[in-house]
Formats: structure tokens, C-alpha cells, sequence
């Protein structure tokens, strides 16, 4: 393995650490000179910059093309990158890219999104929250469980486990689904922690007459009267479910419909590998969290 092949490699491992999304750039095939050879890879990141070598600046231009494209609609795409003198066959799912390049090399680079796996935030440790939890982790999200510290140990299904209402630990909170489950537990100060990350999501588990109270009470306390407006309660669609699980379902159901509206047909998304060992982590706060205030509500 080269050092460039181990730079890739662990650049991959930080940013997949991250939750941050990136393209891999393969180099399949070449024809005549070219400086890149068959199997040399690059990271390439949102913003352009890169990890590897797939070439001179005849093929990276396009490849930073491809690669912005990839991300934005989460399809792979093959390109072929020739001169403008040399004539070949067009092939289905291959795009064409000529250049001025003296060196009359062409390269074909396969190029691939890596997204982060969607993130949902589950606040409350009751049932719901609970087989929430389960079934958001086995439908392919990454799991934040966020409740009391006691109430920890009995949510099994998540990847990291935060003690407390104190959302803004959690890195990705402003881009998150946020469901609050707490179901009578500090409903208030686990609300207004969701409400003030910012996240696009937030979903309430409760009736029309909590929702409404919890509302007036937190307009009174400064929240915004558009992240109020934008509270999803009662939360899911309306399947008439009764049991945890049921309602957990319907949460869940109308979280992918939010999603699919917003996300590109084909999303490629970064998987845990089928056995591996789940690392969970718990995250206990040195204070009381800053997005409410203590005490039952």
C-alpha cells in the first residue's frame, strides 16, 4: 500500500467519524500516457478540496465537477476524460470530457458519493421513545438518545447516548430529526432544548392540549414564534395507532416522507458494516444543560 493509499484511507476514517458527506474518485481505466494509473484514489470534500492523486490538472477539473454533482443529487457517475483529437465510442452511463491535455492520455474515473447516514435525535427515555430508538437504528438512521441520566440504561438502540437535555452536545443536532418523547418527564425543558437547535424536524409526542399548553409556555420564555409555528404535534401520520411501537411507527413513517421530499432519488449513504461491532457512547454533561431550565414540568 502507498503512502498516498493510507492518506486516502484514513482521511475516509476521520470523515465518516464525522458524519461528513464526501466523494471517492476511482481511476478505472487509461489509455496512452497519463500520470495517474489504474487504481489511484481521492477524497474529494464538499468544499473541493482533496486527499489523494487522480491526476494533473487535466483530469482534476473535471473530477471536482463530478464530484460536486455527486453530492448534490447522491448519484455515482462514471467520466471519461480525453483529448479533443480522439474520437471513441460513446458508452451508455459514461459522461465525456474533452480537454486540450498535450500529454493525449485519457483517463476514465469512477466517482462515488459518501453521505452520512441520516441523523434522528430521540428525547425521553418512554416506551415510545424507546422503540423509536429501535426502529429508527434498524431503518438505517444514526441514533441519539437524549434523556435523564438514570433513565439511560434502559434505551439499547442507539449509537450515542447523551445525559441530559442539553441537545447542542450532540454535533449534528441542527440537522437532525428531533422527537420529543418524554411523556410527562420535564416535557418543557426537553421542548425548548429541541426547539432552540435549530433543526428543521421537531415532532412533540403528546396531545393537541399538552402541545398548546407547552407552546404558550415557551412563547412566554422567548422562543421564536416560527419555531413554535413549526412544532409538529400531534406528531406522525395519522395510521390510528395506539401501542408505543405503533406510534414510534408512525413518527418514523412521516420522518422519511419529510426526508424524501428534500432528498435526492438514489441517495448513496454510508452503512455500518453487516456484524461489526457498535460502539454506544454516553456523553454526561458537566452542567445542567443551557437550553432549559431544571425541574419537573
Amino acid at each position: 500500500m502507498t503512502v498516498d493509499s493510507e492518506d486516502v484511507i484514513d482521511c475516509m476514517a476521520r470523515m465518516k467519524g464525522d458524519a461528513q458527506p464526501f466523494a471517492l474518485a476511482t481511476v478505472v481505466r487509461t489509455k496512452a500516457a497519463t500520470s495517474a494509473k489504474v487504481g489511484a484514489k481521492a477524497v474529494i470534500r464538499a468544499d473541493g478540496s482533496m486527499v489523494g492523486w487522480i491526476g494533473g490538472g487535466c483530469t482534476l477539473g473535471a473530477v471536482r465537477k463530478a464530484a460536486r454533482e455527486a453530492l448534490g443529487d447522491g448519484r455515482a457517475r462514471m467520466i471519461r476524460v480525453r483529448p479533443d483529437d480522439q474520437a471513441g465510442p460513446a458508452e451508455e452511463g459514461t459522461e465525456e470530457i474533452r480537454n486540450a491535455c498535450v500529454s493525449g492520455g485519457t483517463v476514465e474515473v469512477f466517482v462515488e458519493p459518501i453521505l452520512p447516514r441520516p441523523a434522528l435525535i430521540v428525547v425521553g427515555a418512554s416506551a415510545t421513545a424507546r422503540a423509536l430508538c429501535a426502529l429508527g437504528r434498524n431503518a438505517g438512521f444514526a441514533v441519539t438518545a437524549a434523556a435523564l441520566a438514570d433513565d439511560l440504561e434502559g434505551i439499547a438502540e442507539a449509537d450515542e447516548k447523551l445525559a441530559g437535555f442539553d441537545l447542542s452536545r450532540s454535533p449534528r443536532a441542527a440537522t437532525s430529526f428531533i422527537v420529543v418523547a418524554t411523556q410527562g418527564k420535564r416535557d418543557r425543558e426537553a421542548l425548548e432544548a429541541a426547539l432552540r437547535c435549530g433543526a428543521p424536524y421537531v415532532a412533540f409526542i403528546g396531545s393537541r392540549k399538552k402541545a398548546a399548553d407547552l407552546k404558550a409556555q415557551l412563547a412566554a420564555r422567548g422562543v421564536a414564534a416560527g419555531r413554535l409555528a413549526g412544532l409538529r404535534s400531534p406528531a406522525g401520520l395519522d395510521i390510528g395507532a395506539v401501542t408505543p411501537e405503533e406510534i414510534a411507527l408512525s413518527v418514523l413513517a412521516e420522518i422519511v416522507q419529510e426526508r424524501r421530499k428534500a432528498a435526492p432519488v438514489g441517495l448513496v449513504e454510508d452503512e455500518a458494516i453487516e456484524g461489526a461491532a457498535v460502539e454506544t457512547r454516553v456523553v454526561t454533561p458537566a452542567a445542567s444543560g443551557c437550553c432549559g431550565e431544571g425541574g419537573k414540568h
